[in-house]
């Protein structure tokens, strides 16, 4: 039987590409936090002038919704996303308030 890398001992990294550990991208400035170790609020000059569309808001929200459900969407899950995010605002809010409501009702009192 071979180990895996759970059985062996090995260290598991976590590797989260949303951090930003203060390193400065070649675009940006260095952030600089203030004392009480939160970050300054955002400039509104430096925001970008985008608009996002309809199908990509539907995604991010469906992404925001199982993410703060606790459940982080995985790799996999992308193309079931993509599809959910074709369908119209009426579904996707839909899905949306089912996510909400499964959460707040959980663990079920018995």
């Amino acid at each position: 039987m071979t180990a895996t890398s759970i059985e062996s001992g090995a260290a598991q990294t976590f590797f989260d590409p949303y951090a930003h550990h203060g390193i400065a991208l070649p675009h940006e400035e260095p952030v600089t936090q203030s004392p009480g170790g939160h970050l300054p609020p955002p400039d509104p000059a430096q925001r970008f002038n985008l608009m996002v569309g309809p199908r990509d808001r539907r995604r991010l929200d469906l992404h925001a919704a199982l993410t703060s459900a606790g459940v982080p969407p995985q790799c996999n899950d992308r193309e079931a996303i993509d599809h959910l995010s074709d369908l119209p605002d009426s579904v996707s809010d839909c899905v949306q308030r089912w996510i909400q409501h499964a959460t707040r009702n959980w663990p079920p009192v018995s």
